[in-house]
């Protein structure tokens, strides 16, 4: 495939990640909580990592920010732009600066030079797309009054739900730093091509700050963060979502639709469980059909009649445009804008067709995935530095190659943006050690899990920081003459 035509091209050079070392085995989760591990295996994954009780989202970010200077040899003075996607930050005001300050902190005590004293420092936050919106701003700054310098967005998220819910074993933890320029190493994105869309679905996946109120912070540092969220209805949003930031990218591009799903080879997509991705590319493909000629329409008919649906009546229901925030309705007992795809898709995954123009294409680094848990807005670059690793062993990126990324963010918003793998991939992925980061783990028992879970004590993890950033203290003066109630002080641990 040709590059896309632009006056510049601008993508990414680099990753870094931190992962917290604490893991939990969902098998063990599974013996713990009475679920069904076959279950939880196919569905959601193998593992997720816990924070441990001295981090923050703030101190997950400035450890991948640090890794990724010291690994791509970045300086920090021809950095003009650090941007911070999150949806789990806890300060509302300060957001990058907080991670920029560290990372200087740092970078002065090694006798080097700060991040420059004329970055910008913009926190995104939109659920879990926050990463991707911080990626797009830090390109267009990069294509107008930033051009000629760096900048780094780092995604870094702490997914928790309370302990008994559905979501609770879909829980991670981590940060992911991008390093973008000119001319990239790793990939050329091309928002030109990109698609977008979003709508308010009021109660799919919320944080109203009034959860935070009263918290107690004064056994461990931490702020407890579980969500207000509807499962089976945030399915139907994610769906909904991508198939719309698609049709944008199909008219923008001009493009024939299933032509263009069977042109690739490699698919990311965000990714809070092991099946949502599966299902959104599913049924993306299954409307795909829908617009096709007479032998995809013939294809798509033969997933209807092996569920016993009209496909008549599946083509009419994917041809209407239902309002999804109206099944936002606690009365509801279901929560599909598209029950007959829905009945089509359970089908075509027992076909030979789903394996290859499905599962196929979102193999690589799917693998990695499994051991990482949700990590909102890291979860997309995570998946993304996991696939870059494993396609370089396995020779199974091009040149040239486009790649189709998909971030999404509850609430709800999509972006379907074209990647192009650059000529220097290679070499550029050599430095990204995302399965080192990965290496490292402290596997915790059922009473360590529930103490770190809900902000207790946690006696016997035996781990050692080593470069990365610690809460060293969290202020509790609410004086006349000086107030820190609440913030927290860090400390690096080289």
């Amino acid at each position: 495939m040709n590059y896309p035509v632009q006056k510049k091209k601008i993508g990414i050079s680099g990753l870094a990640a931190y992962v917290p070392p604490y893991r939990v085995w969902l098998e063990d989760w599974c013996d713990w909580t009475g679920n069904q591990w076959p279950k939880i295996r196919e569905v959601v994954g193998r593992s997720f990592r816990v924070r441990g009780p001295d981090q923050s989202v703030y101190t997950m970010a400035a450890s991948s920010v640090i890794r990724l200077i010291d690994q791509y040899d970045i300086d920090p003075s021809r950095v003009k732009f650090l941007g911070l996607g999150t949806e789990s930050s806890t300060d509302n005001s300060a957001g990058a600066i907080i991670v920029k300050g560290m990372v200087d902190h740092a970078l002065e005590a090694r006798g080097k030079p700060p991040i420059a004293r004329s970055c910008e420092v913009p926190e995104f936050k939109h659920a879990c797309l926050g990463g991707v919106y911080g990626m797009k701003g830090a390109i267009r700054h990069l294509a107008l009054d930033g051009a000629g310098s760096q900048a780094i967005v780092v995604c870094a998220d702490i997914a928790e739900y309370a302990r008994g819910s559905s979501g609770e074993p879909t829980q991670g933890a981590g940060a992911v730093a991008m390093l973008l320029e000119e001319d990239p190493k790793l990939a050329i994105v091309d928002l030109v091509g990109s698609g977008s869309a979003s709508d308010y679905r009021i109660m799919d996946f919320r944080k109203p700050m009034s959860r935070f109120c009263g918290q107690d912070r004064s056994q461990t540092h931490q702020v407890q963060d579980f969500p207000v969220f509807n499962g089976k209805y945030s399915t139907t949003c994610y769906v909904d979502e991508t198939l719309h930031a698609l049709n944008d990218m199909y008219e923008k591009r001009d493009l024939n639709a299933i032509a263009y799903l069977r042109s690739l080879k490699t698919v990311f997509m965000h990714r809070p469980y092991r099946r949502m991705p599966e299902t959104g590319w599913a049924v993306s493909y299954l409307f795909a059909l829908s617009s096709g000629d007479a032998e995809d329409r013939a294809e798509l008919a033969s997933y209807c009649y092996d569920a016993g649906v009209d496909p008549h009546d599946v083509r009419d229901e994917m041809l209407g445009k239902p309002a999804v925030a109206t099944l936002a309705d606690p009365e509801r007992l279901n929560y599909e804008a598209y029950p007959l795809t829905m009945a089509a898709l359970r089908a075509f995954r027992a076909s030979r067709r789903h394996r290859r123009e499905i599962l196929d294409k979102l193999a690589i680094g799917s693998d990695t995935m499994l051991d990482l848990g949700n990590l909102y807005t890291a979860a997309l670059p995570a998946w993304l530095a996991a696939g870059f690793e494993q396609a370089r062993d396995e020779g199974s990126l091009t040149t040239g190659e486009e790649v189709l990324t998909l971030g999404y963010g509850s609430g709800d918003a999509a972006e379907v943006i074209p990647f192009f793998i650059a000529d220097s991939w290679r070499e550029a992925t050599a430095k990204i050690g995302f399965a080192d980061a990965m290496r490292l783990t402290l596997d915790l028992n059922r009473e360590q899990y529930v103490a770190l879970h809900d902000g207790n004590r946690v006696s016997g993890l035996g781990y050692i920081p080593r470069n990365e950033f610690v809460i060293d203290r969290v202020g509790r003066s609410d004086e006349r003459h000086f107030t820190d109630l609440g913030i927290e002080y860090y400390r690096y641990i080289a």
